[in-house]
């Protein structure tokens, strides 16, 4: 495929933003080339300005789960837009999303919108931190939260020594603050409360890992999380930005019947637009400003368009009872399809999947935490991407990200995808 018009849109970007992209995975940087510049999307595909149709296995990072452009949520989108953007002021829509995400959603009373995932996450560290009277919090190496200061630390110099930036601009002051462990390892999680008693407000994880490719919860993780924060008073996050209202109708508290303390969200309880959410019980949300003391604001949280959008979306979910079924099949009539071409073609590789998120390591190695994930092999991840990319399937460009299934997909889509896979890799 020939890629002109987006080589020429980057290099005019590049003049004015800073690395030509406003999110830096955007920019090819781990796999090389020039980014893809999108004119459109429709369903399960993706139009880009070189007139070159896409198969999308990325989805706007998880939240398209119906597909682009669907209409119940172009169409309320359109006619709340014709009503005015943005007031600063509550609605009624805000009232009943909400009402609506708290049925959906297992073990929370109360809920707020907030502006993106990031926002989410910050947010639930900070009312965790003023509900429990702690300052130090919990992170697993590999997961992402968003940028915001407290999660962009990495390892220190030992399985209990304190996190230390990881990004200039975050201060040794935020980063003591910020334990890392390691996912899927219990045991260097009770090790690191041990080391700091009666200090820790909240545990955060993605119950099921996307920023380093899709990891599954080991059996019992979950569970263990649950028990060690309740033994010490530690309030447990689970981060579904990524696997909210797509796992399962209730996400991962219900997929795997494990209750978190507080759940965060992201662009799919906003029908793609820039939204997210933090929700809990009522005891742990009544410390929110006005009635508690932990304050949080945003003048667009709960803006009409992105309320309208999410509505339209968890209608939408809500009333197809059969909709996570058919992700789940979809997805694993890919994986399927996967094993079989890698194997064939004598390929080094293992897959995760959990639902419909899918990511395929190559390594031979299973993948469990960030360690193991850092093992593929990235020239081979190169060269399947670009492979991929010029047969007409777009894939995360970074070998640590997640694929995410859209119902969109067609199965026609999938063994088109196979084929490509199939041809991609005889060339390995």
């Amino acid at each position: 495929m020939l890629y002109q018009r987006s080589s020429q849109l980057f290099a005019e970007a590049e003049n004015v933003i800073p690395g030509g992209v406003n999110s830096p995975v955007r920019a090819f940087k781990a796999v090389g080339g020039t980014p893809i510049f999108v004119k459109s999307a429709k369903g399960a595909y993706l139009y880009d300005e070189d007139g070159n149709r896409l198969i999308d296995y990325i989805n706007s990072w998880g939240p398209m789960v119906l597909g682009h452009a669907f209409e119940p949520v172009v169409e309320s989108v359109i006619s709340r837009a014709k009503l005015g953007t943005s007031f600063g002021m509550p609605t009624a829509l805000e009232t009943e999303i909400a009402a609506l995400a708290v049925a959906m959603v297992p073990n929370i009373d109360k809920i707020r919108f907030v502006n993106s995932g990031t926002e989410a996450c910050m947010s639930a560290i900070r009312l965790a931190r003023g509900f429990t009277k702690k300052d130090k919090i919990i992170k697993f190496a590999g997961c992402y939260h968003g940028h915001s200061d407290s999660f962009l630390i990495q390892a220190g110099s030992g399985a209990v020594t304190f996190g230390t930036p990881n990004s200039p601009g975050v201060t040794a002051g935020t980063a003591k603050d910020t334990l890392l462990a390691r996912y899927n390892d219990l045991e260097n999680v009770a090790q690191l409360i041990e080391a700091n008693k009666n200090e820790i407000a909240a545990i955060i994880i993605e119950p099921v890992a996307g920023n380093m490719g899709c990891i599954p919860p080991k059996e019992g993780f979950l569970v263990g999380l649950r028990k060690l924060c309740s033994a010490n008073d530690i309030l447990l996050i689970f981060d579904e930005v990524m696997t909210g209202f797509r796992l399962a109708k209730g996400g991962v508290q219900e997929l795997y019947n494990i209750k978190a303390d507080i759940v965060c969200f992201g662009k799919v309880i906003g029908g793609g637009l820039p939204v997210g959410a933090f929700a809990a019980c009522s005891a742990i949300m009544n410390y929110l400003a006005p009635i508690g003391p932990v304050y949080q604001a945003g003048t667009l949280s709960g803006n009409p368009l992105a309320m309208a959008a999410g509505l339209a979306m968890l209608q939408a979910l809500n009333n197809d009872a059969a909709v996570f079924q058919r992700l789940e099949d979809k997805t694993a009539y890919l994986e399927n399809g996967i094993r079989k071409v890698l194997t064939k073609n004598k390929v080094t590789f293992t897959i995760n999947r959990v639902g419909s998120m899918i990511s395929v390591h190559f390594d031979e190695s299973t993948v469990v935490d960030f360690q193991s994930a850092a093992k593929g092999d990235n020239e081979t991840f190169k060269k399947f991407f670009h492979g991929l990319l010029n047969e007409g399937i777009y894939i995360a460009p970074s070998a640590y990200e997640t694929w995410f299934i859209t119902d969109a997909l067609t199965y026609e889509d999938l063994d088109f995808t196979i084929q490509a896979i199939d041809k991609v890799s005889k060339n390995f």
